[in-house]
């Protein structure tokens, strides 16, 4: 369109060359046609995707399983060409957008006191499990090495959108949350490493261990330094811009900018992304007001919302049903070798763990093996497999497969198993806590409203008196019983697992607090900063005593 209106209203004179006129008439109807067909096949997704929202709702399962099944449901004919699963933009759009979305909402004293294991899962266990499973895939399957070895690291990647949705139907340790979401931030990274260790070595004929051992460090290492540069740099511009349109598109620009350059340089791009999400996340929107910071996280909770939701529904359009059942056998003995590399990675490097760092209970180890699901950028590193790899149709009918048949299978009954694992038990003493807050924010709430049609005009002034005394007995008695449960619980110095999950949870909120105002009174030259440094460690050192299990 823009191309016509300049034709039309800047260059008229053209229109009397017969060749321009003619091509005019053959491209310009034309690309407007397919412009038009896009646009009315992306809002038939968008009507498809909101009607398995209400379903999936109602029938209480994963919400990314009916997208695929959805997805199967479309005629492949329905759809535009140009509609498709692209390996090129999954690896450059949606990759960075859902790697930097989980990023900036990640704590990093919550992920500190993790970071042993979640880099010990994500570093050897990635390795290890790929191993494992290449070596069955190649024995079990008849696959070549080199192909195996390459479908071992795209089966070792989690789709942690499906596990994060079946914890929030059940009760689960937010220390238990955060290692399942630090690994599959730092998973996707190493993974693509070592993809693309394996792509070279088919490409070159010939590779050696040292050669090996320092493409995987330039690309960590380089990685980290690009995130923390570009981190930083962002920090620096958001002290200057304090407004929410300039820095939304600010941090569009960071994320997809930063896979770009990584790209460029030979450096793990996916690296790249977490480590810059995570310095924005936790030092750049802090440098924002609260209304900036609360447009920033909402835009891109959508973008990563709206992520998913385009990848998985084009999983299932993608996927062929009439070859799903002549390659069910592979798929399930696919399954059974990635799961049998997840089982031989996980509890043996956790056991060794425990010499080095706090235990992690052998039900957190089964949560952490049977939510090892399979998505879509599984199906998109397949795609993205050299042309010249032995086996590559038939290894990308492999993963498509397996990849349904993980996100059905596994995706449907992982919230049966982590309710069956009674990770979190329920307490009495949590449910009346939960009642009495529940309470204190709706009474307040409505004080709020209260006041607010008080100073409006709308509400008499002894009306208002009447029913804010009213809303305030309800506060009154609600904060008396937690005063009295708080003072309890601390002369019995209860060693309660939920008890003592709520304390050290308010505990860690306020001293959340404590180190953001002092961050800010630093910032403003208030304190200096050799007596703001001292109590900051203070603050962090009791962050990382807290005891979320």
């Amino acid at each position: 369109m823009i191309l016509e209106y300049f034709i039309l209203k800047r260059t008229p004179d053209l229109l009397t060359n017969p060749l321009i006129a003619s091509l005019l008439e053959q491209t310009l109807p034309n690309n407007s046609g397919q412009f038009t067909g896009l646009v009315n096949a992306l809002i038939v997704l968008l009507m498809v995707a909101t009607t398995v929202a209400l379903i999936t709702r109602w029938l209480r399962i994963p919400y990314v399983v009916g997208l695929v099944l959805a997805g199967l449901a479309i005629p492949k004919g329905a759809l535009p060409s140009a509609i498709g699963l692209n390996p090129d933009v999954i690896l450059n759009l949606f990759l960075p957008i859902l790697i930097f979305e989980a990023a900036i909402n990640t704590d990093i004293s919550r992920l500190r006191s993790t970071l042993k294991i979640i880099l010990l899962l994500a570093g050897p266990g990635v390795i290890l499990a790929a191993a494992i499973t290449a070596s069955l895939l190649r024995f079990g399957l008849g696959l070549a090495w080199i192909t195996a070895c390459a479908v071992g690291v795209i089966l070792t990647i989690t789709d942690t959108v499906s596990v994060i949705v079946a914890f929030r139907t059940v009760a689960v340790p937010k220390r238990l949350v955060t290692i399942v979401e630090g690994e599959s931030l730092f998973n996707d990274g190493s993974a693509l490493v070592l993809l693309s260790v394996i792509t070279a070595i088919h490409t070159r004929g010939s590779f050696t261990i040292g050669e090996g051992i320092e493409q995987i460090l330039i690309a960590f290492v380089g990685g980290t330094v690009l995130g923390l540069g570009l981190g930083y740099l962002c920090v620096g511009l958001f002290r200057q811009l304090d407004d929410a349109l300039s820095n939304i598109l600010l941090t569009v620009a960071i994320s997809l900018g930063t896979f770009q350059v990584g790209q460029m340089l030979g450096v793990s791009s996916a690296i790249a992304v977490v480590i810059a999400g995570l310095v924005m996340g936790n030092l750049g929107f802090r440098q924002t007001s609260a209304t900036t910071k609360v447009s920033l996280l909402n835009f891109w909770d959508y973008a990563g919302f709206g992520a998913n939701t385009f990848i998985f529904l084009l999983v299932g359009i993608e996927i062929d049903p009439t070859t799903i059942y002549t390659t069910i056998p592979g798929a399930v003995l696919a399954i059974i070798a990635y799961q049998i590399g997840r089982v031989f990675s996980i509890y043996p490097l956790l056991f060794f763990m425990r010499f080095f760092d706090r235990p992690l209970p052998l039900r957190w180890q089964h949560v952490l093996i049977l939510g090892n699901v399979k998505g879509s950028l599984s199906m998109a590193l397949a795609l993205s497999l050299p042309l010249t790899l032995p086996g590559r149709i038939e290894v990308i009918t492999l993963v498509f497969s397996t990849v349904l048949l993980s996100l059905v299978g596994q995706g449907l009954s992982l919230s049966w198993f982590v309710k069956k694992l009674r990770l979190s038990p329920e307490s009495p003493q949590q449910k009346q806590i939960e009642e009495l807050q529940l309470n204190l924010i709706a009474s307040k709430a409505a004080q709020q409203e209260l006041s607010s049609l008080l100073q409006s005009g709308s509400l008499p002034k002894s009306l208002h008196e009447e029913l804010f005394a009213s809303y305030q007995a309800r506060i009154a008695r609600s904060e008396e019983a937690l005063r009295n449960w708080y003072n309890q619980r601390i002369s019995q110095q209860s060693n309660g697992l939920q008890e003592q999950g709520y304390l050290d949870g308010l505990r860690r909120r306020l001293y959340l607090a404590e180190k953001l105002a002092i961050q800010d009174a630093m910032r403003k030259g208030l304190l200096s900063d050799e007596v703001g440094a001292v109590y900051l460690r203070g603050i962090n050192e009791k962050l990382l005593s807290l005891n979320e299990d």
